[in-house]
């Protein structure tokens, strides 16, 4: 409900101060009026005190600044839950990726893309995003700030070749195992849609597992592939380097075997599998195609009344009418000055 208070833009104690010093004001006009009236001392008229009065009560009731307070408590969101996560390992610095254009870009740009594409796609949604390497990491707890994912993807960066250990497409599961299960404890009645963003390499010696664990949770999903079947050569990236700058220099991973940079491929096999444990639809992004038109059917067309935690309110100011009255008043006082100045002339 929305109520009335007074917020002093000087602060209760200097606006308390300055809101008494101008009412004791207008006490002491009417008293100086009464006084002098009585000793025909002054030749004010009863509509002048009255006038310079009611411009001090007014001036008075602006220093306190009134406000109006509306709580801001709760939100109306779709009840579809999008969970977003990315691929960060050094393979994703190989520019050999397309969206939407002919212009070569890095896998981690074309991944950058597709999150604001999948966010836009799924208007007044909730999101989760994170991202996996050597291991998964929530980064984007889940959320219905479209922006703060938007902002999330901006940001993101391939991890450290001096950190890598091989590229283990399976790193992201226990996260999103975890992540996946509280939404659904939190809102069972949602919609839970997965979009995994990778090249879909697999360099590890350990057997991958499979990702059919998060069908329990999960209504749909997809794979979107970035990157080439021609694949390209690693960069060496530093810590702290993101992709793009990593593409003009002259360093690239070498592969042990050959002794030459080694080429990273995308890997449209594992890709198809793991959608299929998800029961989900592979998405190989290039130069035609999108995630601008890859939605899913089995988004929620339902919406949830979302409360904070913590109670919080807004208190907007309402000074002009005040404002107005006191124009008023001056536009009076200084009409009145100049007749009487003109009567006297």
């Amino acid at each position: 409900m929305n109520g009335f208070t007074f917020s002093p833009a000087l602060g209760w104690i200097a606006g308390s101060i300055l809101a008494g010093v101008l009412a004791l004001m207008a006490v002491g006009e009417i008293a100086q009026f009464m006084r002098r009236r009585k000793a025909n001392a002054t030749d004010e008229t009863a509509w002048a005190c009255a006038r310079r009065t009611l411009l001090l009560i007014v001036a008075a009731f602006m220093v306190l600044t009134p406000s109006v307070v509306a709580p801001t408590t709760s939100r109306a969101i779709n009840a579809t839950d999008v969970i977003v996560a990315v691929d960060t390992t050094g393979s994703m610095a190989v520019a050999d990726a397309h969206y939407g254009s002919d212009e070569t870009i890095t896998r981690i740009e074309a991944a950058r893309k597709a999150v604001h594409d999948v966010t836009a796609a799924y208007a007044d949604a909730s999101f989760a995003a994170l991202r996996f390497g050597a291991s998964g990491t929530l980064d984007v707890p889940l959320t219905p700030d479209a922006p703060a994912i938007d902002n999330w993807a901006d940001t993101l960066a391939v991890e450290s070749t001096s950190v890598s250990s091989g590229s283990s497409l399976d790193a992201p599961i226990d996260q999103l195992l975890v992540t996946a299960k509280s939404i659904r404890d939190a809102h069972p009645d949602d919609a839970i849609v997965l979009y995994i963003i990778t090249d879909g390499e697999q360099t590890s010696n350990v057997t991958r597992r499979s990702f059919s664990s998060l069908r329990q949770y999960v209504d749909d999903g997809f794979t979107v592939g970035v990157g080439s079947a021609e694949g390209g050569k690693i960069p060496v990236v530093a810590d702290g380097v993101s992709a793009g700058d990593s593409n003009t220099t002259d360093q690239w991973i070498t592969d042990p075997d050959t002794g030459q940079p080694g080429i990273s491929k995308m890997d449209e096999k594992n890709l198809k599998d793991i959608a299929d444990e998800i029961s989900g639809t592979y998405v190989a992004v290039n130069a035609t195609t999108t995630l601008a038109s890859q939605t899913s059917s089995k988004a929620s067309k339902q919406w949830r009344v979302t409360t904070t935690t913590k109670e919080r309110t807004r208190t907007t100011p309402v000074v002009w009418p005040l404002a107005i009255a006191a124009a008023l008043l001056l536009a009076w006082e200084l009409g009145a000055w100049i007749a009487t100045s003109r009567r006297l002339i």
